[in-house]
């Protein structure tokens, strides 16, 4: 079975990815893909630095991430043409991943980790989706002190996605991310138990 798994930016996927990889799952990171395509040499640092100029890397040709942010998070259209440059490769890569190990390991869980994954529309090619969630207020204090950011800059990066409690009405199936570690654990378990994941 094929889940996507989404929330918020810092809900916690990450953290409920290693644990459902801990377990067995296979995993494709939309996140890992989007980094690799924005390596130097790759096409798609070149259309980047084509659209926003020499100015988003850093000396030794590596893209400065901070730079762009600024950039795309300030201005919803350049956030739109930044997508449309790197949503194309990303998703290509993504679901060869998905396919290949689908075909090669047809009993597994496979999980593909998509922080945009309804504002991308990509939900019809799972099997069911997986949101992460926590309070949107637990969301906000989480960003600022994960990237030390100010609640401005934060809310800026909050409200470039779909809010989580919509997210969170969309999904087939919700994780709450809000406690520690082991109370997430037990409830992936009690997944597992139920058979939710087959």
């Amino acid at each position: 079975m094929i889940i996507g798994l989404t929330g918020g930016i810092a809900t916690g996927k990450s953290t409920v990815s290693a644990l459902l990889a801990a377990k067995g799952a296979l995993i494709v990171d939309a996140d890992a893909i989007a980094r690799e395509v924005m390596l130097p040499g790759h096409p798609v640092l070149e259309a980047v630095v084509h659209h926003f100029g020499q100015g988003v890397l850093h000396g030794d040709g590596t893209l400065h991430r901070k730079k762009l942010g600024e950039i795309v998070f300030a201005n919803p259209a350049e956030r739109e043409a930044l997508n449309e440059i790197t949503h194309p490769a990303i998703r290509q890569e993504m679901i060869r991943r998905m396919n290949a190990y689908e075909a090669e390991f047809p009993d597994k869980l496979i999980i593909v980790d998509i922080p945009l994954l309804y504002e991308s529309r990509l939900d019809n090619l799972f099997h069911k989706v997986m949101v992460v969630y926590v309070q949107p207020e637990v969301q906000l204090e989480r960003l600022m002190k994960r990237d030390g950011l100010t609640a401005e800059q934060a809310r800026q990066r909050l409200n470039a996605q779909l809010p989580i409690e919509e997210k969170k009405r969309l999904a087939d199936i919700v994780v709450d991310n809000s406690r520690d570690v082991a109370f997430t654990e037990r409830q992936l378990n009690e997944l597992l138990e139920r058979k939710e994941f087959s």
